[in-house]
């Protein structure tokens, strides 16, 4: 995909891009694969799991996947009573400050729930955030992102979707926008440059100089 035209929209993922809440989902795993039945994640196993899609993770696990927004919808309320527990990665503030700065606007698309992202990100930073797209399913960031698009009035390849997953370039590509992946979330880095995103970011300032340089 050609990034000549200028980007007037930035998409985040929240968990795993803005959200440091990987240690705090891995601390849970246990008990949702007891309550849910599938196959426990044992601590040698998180490395090998990095290297997998999201839906590889999935079968691995033995997710039926008519358990997943069953799964989800337990998921945003344990968040929501341990939202003190996870706090956004360290650049994160700078970075929507600075991209708000620009003029850029900012939406994020979450599977998470809107007061959970709110919670986490405080006020003054939620305050930046033009547009949310919450509780998507696992799979269904395409439809929010299509939603944002006509709400905001952009067209797809004036936007960047931000992620830290291959569903998230997955989801991005079918809406035609330009993917960009960070290194800092879920999946490793080998497997993200495999999807061969539009452009990989190594740090939150990263992101900030690349928007700059393409406004």
């Amino acid at each position: 995909m050609t990034d000549a035209a200028p980007i007037r929209l930035v998409i985040f993922d929240f968990d795993g891009t803005l959200s440091d809440s990987g240690d705090w989902f891995l601390s849970v795993v246990d008990e949702l694969a007891r309550k849910f039945r599938f196959r426990t994640v044992q601590p040698g196993e998180v490395d090998m799991l990095r290297n997998k899609s999201s839906r590889d993770v999935i079968e691995f696990l033995g997710i039926s996947k008519w358990k997943l927004p069953l799964i989800a919808r337990h998921v945003r309320r344990l968040v929501g009573r341990n939202a003190h527990q996870i706090e956004l990665f360290p650049g994160t503030p700078d970075l929507l400050e600075q991209i708000a700065a620009t003029g850029v606007k900012i939406a994020l698309v979450t599977s998470n729930a809107e007061d959970n992202a709110r919670k986490i990100l405080g006020p003054v930073h939620a305050a930046r955030i033009d547009c949310f797209a919450c509780g998507s399913s696992l799979f269904g960031k395409a439809p929010k992102f299509r939603r944002v698009l006509r709400k905001m009035g952009v067209k797809p390849h004036e936007v960047l979707a931000i992620g830290d997953e291959t569903r998230d370039v997955d989801a991005a590509r079918e809406v035609g926008m330009r993917a960009g992946s960070v290194l800092w979330g879920y999946a490793a880095e080998e497997l993200l440059s495999a999807m061969q995103p539009d452009v990989m970011f190594r740090t939150p300032q990263d992101i900030i100089e690349y928007v700059a340089a393409h406004r």
